[in-house]
């Protein structure tokens, strides 16, 4: 059984099997980061990784996930950003009764005819 050495930032270095660590990797860039819960504190730790311990990491047997960024972050936006203010306005909103028809009025008054 490999043992993998990792650092918490908590308690220091701690010993791990292949099973208690996950590598990362984002498909758009290839960044990669390793997770796992420390042993001695329960801490989750979560830790960059470069492509050479992504490697080592895997060839020991660690399980990888690949992920993608969110759709979302390629998105064009328009107006404005969204102000501290207009949170404020928006909690207070959803604090009155009938808080979705009126959201749902404003939603239709911005809708392009």
């Amino acid at each position: 059984m490999t043992t993998i050495r990792a650092n918490c930032p908590s308690c220091g270095d701690v010993r791990l099997r292949a099973s208690d660590l996950t590598v990362r990797v984002c498909s758009d860039d290839e960044g990669g980061s390793y997770t796992f819960r420390c042993p001695t504190c329960a801490a989750a730790v979560a830790k960059e990784a470069s492509r050479r311990i992504v490697d080592l990491l895997v060839s020991s047997g660690v399980r990888i996930e690949v992920w993608r960024r969110p759709a979302e972050l390629n998105e064009a936006h328009e107006g404005p950003p969204i102000s501290p203010d207009d949170l404020l306005d928006f909690h207070l909103l959803l604090r009155r009764n009938g808080w979705f028809d009126d959201l749902s009025a404003m939603v239709r008054r911005s809708m392009p005819r």
